[in-house]
């Protein structure tokens, strides 16, 4: 082994390393603020998350998984800031009646920590752009269905015999990061969640989504907020052509046009005209033929398909957390159980990703998982193992490659 790769010691482990971005006051502040002090005895809140975040690094299978690789490792555990091994029955009951609010709060909490550190890491500044040309927030709106087992979480059940928990989620494409995310049962249909998803845009932003979320009403109501939207038109999409425009011979694009909805419901609640656009894109090495609406009435229709093209960029984070991270086994069948551990992925995701971002890490993001994961009670720098880690050159790829978009090699 050549001496550049040879890890620096440390005082600390890795596993302390990583939880000591979570500043010391924010987890009894919020247990206050949400009650779970009170459920607190022998086993308080931070060793409960210190728990949950070990176990999805670790990628734990249950709750046995847990508490016997944490009593084994209490010693180390015990230097981190006094958290304690949980029984199983603890961790069981503390998942249970511990209100998963605050695995939320502590979340954006930390966000805004990390934030008020670095404020480049949440701006995106320093990030690679998808795109370079749209210089302000562009917002990707979607939800990823997240099964579970339907004969022991009946309050999950959607179809006769399946269940499953579904995360609405709002990312930044800039930063690649969450600003806004529901953990619900899959029962309601995106286009019921899409105002609570997408209330905290701001005029001049840009929104997209697939038609899935395609609500008229919550359109109108982008428009007046000045929120730029972009989305797929749904093939029953009834219509009036008030004016076509020009469009390139032999291009990708077919028609451009300014339309109105001709359905009189629809044009209640959408009465302003909308952008209509038809262009052949290319997915899975076949050219396929979509439509696309927006209210951008003066962008080329290239730029409008770019914009769309770039929303595949949310299936790319949605991959990157369910390949990762533990989403498939659960440590509790309750609703509440769900919600913490999936508020805990999404608080490891986000300090894996600064760990990324103070280090300049060059690799996958699963590559950057797998080493934390392998060296959790070593005492060795993190920061400078990540550094000098890894023989493959790189480039910045823990976001994601250009050649993942939703439409490659559209022009």
């Amino acid at each position: 082994m050549k001496n550049q790769k040879i890890p620096t010691a440390s005082k600390f482990t890795v596993l302390r390393q990583l939880c000591n971005y979570i500043p010391p006051h924010l987890v009894p502040k919020l247990a206050r603020e949400t009650g779970v002090e009170e459920k607190t005895r022998t086993f308080d809140e931070w060793s409960h998350i210190v728990s949950l975040c070990y176990a999805q690094v670790t990628h734990s299978i249950g709750l046995n998984d847990v508490c016997d690789a944490l009593q084994l490792n209490s010693g180390p555990l015990s230097a981190l800031r006094g958290a304690t091994a949980p029984t199983r029955n603890n961790l069981s009951h503390a998942n249970k009646v511990r209100d998963a609010v605050m695995a939320e709060k502590l979340f954006w909490a930390v966000y805004g920590y990390l934030g008020d550190l670095s404020p480049r890491f949440v701006s995106g500044k320093a990030a690679k752009r998808f795109a370079r040309r749209f210089k302000r927030t562009i917002h990707l709106v979607d939800s990823t269905t997240i099964e579970l087992i339907a004969s022991c979480m009946d309050w999950a059940k959607h179809r006769r015999r399946k269940a499953a928990a579904k995360c609405h989620l709002r990312l930044d494409l800039q930063s690649f990061l969450p600003r806004f995310a529901i953990i619900d049962t899959a029962r309601d249909a995106d286009a019921k969640r899409a105002r609570e998803v997408c209330a905290g845009i701001k005029d001049g932003e840009i929104v997209i989504f697939d038609r899935a979320y395609v609500d008229f009403e919550h359109l109108h109501d982008l428009e007046v907020r000045g929120v730029v939207w972009v989305t797929r038109a749904k093939e029953n999409l009834q219509f009036e052509v008030v004016q076509a425009y020009p469009v390139k011979a032999g291009g990708k694009v077919v028609s451009d046009e300014l339309v109105g909805l001709k359905n009189p419901g629809s044009q209640k609640a959408y009465p302003e005209l909308m952008r209509r656009i038809v262009a052949w894109v290319e997915v899975d090495g076949q050219e396929r033929l979509m439509t696309f609406l927006t209210n951008q009435l003066t962008w080329s229709p290239e730029s409008v398909v770019e914009l769309y093209r770039c929303r595949w960029q949310i299936e790319v984070f949605f991959k990157q957390i369910k390949g990762t991270l533990q989403l498939a086994d659960f440590l509790g069948t309750s609703a509440n159980a769900v919600r913490w551990q999936v508020w805990t992925a999404l608080l490891v995701y986000l300090l894996l990703r600064y760990l990324a971002f103070l280090s300049d890490w060059a690799h996958s993001f699963s590559r950057l998982f797998a080493v934390v994961r392998t060296c959790l009670w070593r005492k060795w720098d993190l920061l400078k193992l990540l550094a000098r880690y890894g023989t493959a050159g790189g480039s910045f790829r823990y976001l994601a490659r250009p050649e993942q978009a939703f439409f490659p090699g559209f022009v």
